[in-house]
């Protein structure tokens, strides 16, 4: 077993009772630069209770912000009044901040308990994020606004979901003004050596080892993972190593964007948690070359009988020709995560695709952590919403 499958197996049994200060949620960092912020329960058709967060104001159009892979709303506020939520307020905008499944914010549902109920709570992947929890907020925010259509800011995971929206519910492309999709994540090919190739090529042995422990949650916060990043990050390695070299290793290499003190902030707000289903589900992506819907295996003809545009061994490609709402591609140059070449193929398929830029030595972080989004990033999104929203 390689030293990456020791590593991994040996954090499972890992147990601490030591923690640091509880960090401040969505609505205390909001309160911290002066801004007032809510939040509202949305129910999915199959019953997961989101959290969905609005920053109170007199913005009038509604941009709603969803989150990347064990991340959460806290995203897109840790960076405060320079941040992508509170600069769009300030311009004018209706700031929704919303919260996949799994995670910290939306670990609830109408009957079933995540702990009790682990095997049915958390049998889901970004399929149900974007079939079921994105229709939620869209309909909620534009119910509640009163408006026909709102504008979209997706981060890595966020993005991919609304890839899934528009191929699988087509009806609401017409309900996206623009879709600012920033480190595009659809295709997983050819991923560069580094943690994320190393963890999708222990995969196979890891996942059947943590479904033995009916370990279903995976990445929650204060769990094990955070604990061990924790340990490592603030006190064995350090700043220099951990960023330099272990996160560095995975999103990308950008140390002037994440300095030192921010990136201890950062890390305590990461990890929210997600399933051991949607884990697998962007691994059989990056292995399969395809970007389609979960592998069931044997079980493929039972879950996808009704569908005749391909043989049931295979589990139906997410038909992208059907995701017209335009779409705003922006991704980074040092990005280990959201590749160059990978996008390519992703703007190929995508029939309305308004605008493509790559930011010169952006990793797959900073484009919600970075210390100068106010000069990199944000003018080209303020750039999109005039022209569109």
């Amino acid at each position: 077993m390689n030293p990456l499958n020791l590593l991994l197996l040996s954090v499972l049994i890992v147990q601490s009772s030591t923690q640091e200060d509880k960090p401040l949620n969505f609505t205390q960092l909001t309160a911290k630069y002066g801004r007032q912020s809510e939040h509202f329960d949305v129910v999915t058709e199959d019953g997961y209770i989101l959290t969905l967060f609005h920053l109170k104001g007199e913005g009038k159009k509604p941009v709603l912000l969803m989150h990347g892979l064990c991340d959460s709303a806290e995203t897109f506020v840790l960076r405060g009044n320079s941040s992508i939520a509170m600069t769009l307020a300030d311009e004018g905008y209706d700031i929704w901040a919303g919260n996949s499944r799994g995670n910290q914010y939306s670990r609830r549902h109408v009957s079933l308990s995540p702990d009790r109920n682990a095997k049915q709570f958390w049998n889901f992947s970004f399929h149900e994020m974007g079939t079921y929890d994105l229709p939620a907020m869209i309909d909620f925010i534009l119910h509640k606004t009163g408006k026909k259509k709102l504008s979209v800011v997706g981060h890595s995971q966020g993005t991919t979901i609304f890839y899934v929206l528009g191929s699988s519910r087509p009806e609401y492309n017409d309900k996206v003004s623009v879709f600012i999709a920033l480190a595009p994540v659809a295709y997983l090919n050819d991923m560069p050596p580094g943690l994320g190739d190393s963890i999708i090529k222990a995969w196979p042995e890891l996942d059947p080892f943590l479904k033995w422990l009916g370990l279903e949650e995976e990445f929650e916060k204060n769990g094990v993972f955070d604990w061990v990043s924790q340990l490592i990050c603030h006190g064995m390695l350090g700043y220099n190593i951990c960023e330099r070299g272990v996160v560095a290793s995975a999103i990308g290499d950008d140390s002037k964007r994440l300095e030192p003190g921010f990136f201890k902030v950062a890390l305590h707000h990461f990890l929210k948690g997600t399933s051991r289903k949607n884990l697998n589900h962007f691994v059989q992506v990056s292995n399969r070359r395809r970007f389609a819907q979960y592998d069931y295996g044997l079980l493929n003809v039972d879950h996808y009988s009704h569908n005749k545009e391909v043989p049931l061994e295979y589990p139906p490609e997410y038909n992208l020709t059907r995701v017209t709402m335009p779409v705003a591609l922006i991704l980074g140059e040092h990005d280990k995560v959201s590749l160059v070449s990978n996008v390519k193929i992703l703007m190929r398929k995508l029939p309305n695709v308004v605008y493509y830029h790559v930011i010169e030595e952006f990793n797959h972080a900073d484009f919600v952590w970075a210390n100068d989004l106010q000069k990199t990033l944000i003018p080209i999104m303020k750039e999109l919403l005039v022209r569109f929203a």
